[in-house]
């Protein structure tokens, strides 16, 4: 059950005139009143033909305009309205019920608490089986002003008790950090102008598209008015930027004049203090290019990389909700994922980006809660995400299905952690979040597995690394070698030891990094991220020790001081032989 209040002027006369109207399309069948203050005094023209809608407005506003006569100044926001709406899948309610709903939604509101004889001017009328309108007047009997600081927090509050009581539908508490829902004005003006979104929702998305792009306040403004905003900064007398407003072009009032919103009022994680907390990352240390390309290292693979810091942050603060710098942690490193999935998204190939774009919209909800997020916390995500935005390239098809893959995990990871917090509405959002990404994840695998699938190893290197699978993850082992991708997964192994590496060394430690056991296919899994770590062949020890001694004696040249003993690696098997060699040729 959804209540939501909508002061609505001082027009008693006009509100009524909706109410027992027919409607915008002709919807309101048979309009009545359901309940009120003083039910026996009050006219209803909906019952009694001979009482008129003008008389119902006289009868509501009489204390208001006793007020404004004796108090000299008039009251011009006297009218309270709030539509009450049951889920489409409820119960039909009878009018009683809907009158004892209206008591009690009115009681929590502070317009009219029970027991009290002098409160405000108030009737629930109904047109239609699924929901009433509650019309108030706000000033009480005694020319008081009710206290309904805070109502639509007590009136959410009630409604999750009428659902309990009533057998309806039981949505979840609020945390009062959603984003405001379009008013009916909003979305009829966006219809009347042929836009998709609203104003507000539109701009919510170019600014969520834009903080990648940037790394501070300023330049976060400067490319939201390269992509077509309006924005309006504001300022001090120094020039510092003190805040700003942002405006969708075409969106102008009655006079032609363009509409700004607040940024904290577009979405409250996008005001200035929030976005310049988010924006001001501490760097990396600069890692030398030649080392970059020597372990094959694109910004594709580094975001990889980074969500592992992402896994253990929400894994530890999961386990320990009482932890506040441990959920501050936490709170950076979802929002830091947000942005991650929303650039993913922009440099995704085109029959992903659709997928993607759904997942970052699903996920804005997820990004925030009441836990103040340790941004700083987050930075190695954060940059990733950046580094992935200024990259000319495009990813290969196993990086991006191994990032897709460990943002999945990722996003069941934040979804557990937002319920331990009794974060309803965050933990709903993952799970929407989760839903895209499995689908894109699928995709962008597909290729890569029909072409692992066609060069399986012969069955003798097949039965080998089974045996590997039984050894390395013996809980698992049945679903993953009965998993239709096992022939995939057989060629990555043979791969990865044609490389240099032990299947069962490799199988541990993807196992170790995202559990298998809520897997619905524990082979595709592995099979990103056994392609991932070891993406690399396992370098030569003699040919290490050489670029070691080699450094070292550019170093000394240099007059670099040098540690006085240097650890070498061990010499190579006899033969040149790479690990895992001599067990079974990899051949397909």
């Amino acid at each position: 059950m959804i209540a939501a209040i909508k002061p609505s002027g001082a027009n008693t006369r006009g509100l009524l005139a909706y109410l027992y109207g027919p409607g915008r399309q002709d919807e309101h069948l048979d309009p009545h009143i359901v309940a009120g203050f003083a039910m026996l005094a009050m006219p209803d023209p909906g019952r009694d033909e001979r009482a008129t809608l003008t008389e119902l407005g006289h009868y509501l506003d009489e204390p208001v305009r006793l007020r404004n006569s004796e108090f000299g100044q008039p009251v011009t926001d006297h009218v309270w309205h709030c539509p009450v709406r049951a889920a489409p899948e409820d119960r039909h309610l009878s009018d009683t019920e809907w009158g004892e709903i209206a008591r009690r939604i009115v009681h929590a509101a502070g317009i009219a608490p029970e027991g009290d004889d002098l409160a405000c001017r108030w009737i629930a009328v109904r047109h239609a089986d699924d929901h009433i309108h509650i019309l108030a007047t706000t000033v009480r009997e005694d020319g008081r002003r009710p206290k309904l600081h805070n109502s639509g927090t007590r009136v959410g509050d009630e409604c999750r008790e009428i659902e309990k009581d009533y057998g309806l539908r039981q949505l979840k508490k609020g945390d009062k950090t959603a984003t405001r829902r379009p008013t009916q004005a909003e979305m009829h003006k966006a219809e009347r102008l042929g836009w998709e979104q609203p104003a507000k929702q539109w701009l919510e998305d170019r600014i969520r598209a834009a903080i990648p792009h940037a790394t501070n306040p300023e330049e976060l403004l400067a490319y939201l008015e390269a992509d077509d905003v309006a924005v309006k900064p504001r300022r001090g007398p120094s020039g510092d930027l003190l805040g700003y407003a942002v405006g969708r072009p075409g969106d102008v009032n009655e006079n032609g004049e363009q509409i700004y919103h607040a940024g904290g009022k577009v979405a409250l994680d996008l005001s200035l203090p929030k976005l310049q907390a988010r924006l001001a990352t501490s760097p990396p240390p600069e890692e030398h290019p030649t080392a970059r390309r020597a372990r094959n290292i694109t910004p594709w693979h580094r975001a990889t990389d980074a969500l592992d810091t992402f896994y253990a942050e929400l894994t530890d603060a999961t386990g320990d909700t009482g932890d506040t710098g441990r959920d501050a942690r936490a709170q950076a490193h979802i929002a830091a994922l947000g942005e991650l999935i929303e650039v993913t998204a922009q440099r995704a190939p085109a029959q992903l980006r659709a997928e993607l774009q759904a997942a970052s919209r699903a996920f804005a909800r997820a990004q925030r809660s009441r836990i103040r997020a340790e941004d700083r916390a987050a930075d190695t995500v954060r940059i990733a995400a950046r580094d992935i935005v200024h990259t000319a390239t495009g990813p290969d098809g196993s990086a991006l299905a191994a990032l897709l893959a460990a943002m999945v995990w990722a996003t069941i990871l934040a979804g557990r952690w937002h319920e331990a917090h009794d974060h309803a509405h965050q933990a709903d959002a993952a799970r929407q979040t989760l839903h895209h990404l499995q689908d894109a994840a699928h995709r962008a695998l597909a290729p890569s597995l029909a072409e692992l699938e066609h060069r399986r190893p012969k069955e003798e290197a097949r039965r080998t690394l089974a045996t590997d699978v039984r050894a390395a993850v013996p809980e698992h082992a049945q679903r993953i070698l009965t998993d239709p991708s096992w022939p995939a997964l057989a060629t990555v192994l043979a791969d990865a030891e044609a490389g240099g590496h032990k299947p069962h060394q490799l199988l541990k430690q993807a196992a170790a990094q995202r559990e298998l056991t809520t897997a619905r296919q524990p082979a595709r899994v592995l099979i990103t991220r056994i392609q991932h770590t070891s993406r690399n062949p396992v370098p030569n020890p003699r040919a290490e020790a050489a670029r070691r001694r080699s450094t070292q004696t550019s170093a000394l040249q240099a007059g670099v001081p040098q540690p006085t003993s240097v650890h070498t690696a061990p010499a190579a098997s006899p033969g040149g032989l790479t690990p895992g060699a001599d067990r079974h040729s990899p051949t397909r």
